[in-house]
């Protein structure tokens, strides 16, 4: 894997971080049963900087195009919060760099060989060569995303 920059680097689809300095009430528990009075239980202030967000400098957001994570939980439109500072592992879902696109999958490594897998049946995993011009751009730790019903 090379950790060497290119060009290409700029071209991530990025989302700006700005510190966010939003404090939100955290509730300890919400029932999905019958509704209760939720503002009896309200435990502290919830900051989404500290609780998504450990490496400020070093972290981006970016909005997911297509369905090949949908497996995972990742969905069009979704808004992954990506660390760069973090050493990617094996079954690590990352940002990559391949042949100079951006791809969303899960960084496999077996058989003595890397792969990143998508988590859709439609699409096949890839395996990435020696040759290969590759680069983990960052580990994705944070999915944002709107509930809905698939079709």
């Amino acid at each position: 894997m090379s950790n060497t920059k290119s060009e290409a680097d700029t071209r991530v689809p990025v989302i700006e971080i700005s510190q966010i300095q939003t404090h939100l009430p955290y509730f300890q528990s919400v029932p999905a049963g019958f509704p209760s009075p939720a503002d009896d239980y309200v435990e502290e202030q919830l900051n989404l900087d500290k609780y998504l967000i450990k490496n400020p400098a070093a972290t981006f957001f970016v909005r997911v195009s297509g369905d090949s994570m949908t497996g995972a939980g990742i969905y069009p439109e979704d808004i992954l919060i990506v660390d760069r500072s973090l050493q990617a592992k094996s079954n690590d879902v990352v940002i990559a760099l391949l042949e100079g696109e951006f791809t969303v999958k899960r960084l496999v490594y077996e058989q003595g060989h890397y792969w990143l897998k998508p988590e859709h049946a439609s699409f096949k995993p890839i395996q990435v060569l020696a040759e290969s011009d590759f680069q983990v751009w960052g580990v994705v730790t944070n999915v944002i995303h709107k509930p809905y019903v698939l079709k």
